[in-house]
């Protein structure tokens, strides 16, 4: 296991801040209040950090202005979104949720999806990633 650690950027001078280690904690609410007063959660209609980041797992803690949207993409692995603030509305081909705080939803891999924020919202993204397949040949 490789300890990771982000450096300091003009966003997060602080930097140093762990991603992969045997023990990440993480205090939601603290980051929450840090994504709600930077520059970036001010002047655009979002704001994200990366909580922890390994081969086979991503944490990432979003946050999104009302009638923000993160457009329709993939996953290469299982999601989970997880509401601690607001309501937000997931949708896929088959099926839309609406999830307040307390609330999450949990995809399968390769399922098209899209997130709109219908009030200020933040989420815990979390993604089990798919390890690629190696072929052998007989």
């Amino acid at each position: 296991m490789e300890y990771k650690a982000n450096d300091a950027t003009p966003q997060r001078p602080e930097g140093n801040r762990l991603l992969n280690a045997p023990l990440v904690e993480m205090d939601l609410i603290a980051l929450i209040e840090q994504l709600k007063g930077e520059v970036s959660w001010k002047d655009s209609d979002r704001n994200s950090i990366t909580l922890f980041k390994s081969d086979s797992l991503r944490i990432v803690l979003m946050g999104l202005h009302q009638n923000a949207a993160l457009k329709p993409h993939r996953s290469n692995g299982v999601l989970s979104v997880q509401v601690l603030e607001g309501l937000i509305e997931v949708l896929t081909d088959k099926q839309n949720s609406k999830l307040k705080k307390g609330q999450m939803v949990a995809l399968q891999n390769n399922i098209p999806y899209s997130i709109i924020a219908l009030t200020s919202s933040f989420f815990l993204l979390t993604l089990a990633i798919e390890e690629k397949e190696e072929f052998t040949f007989d």
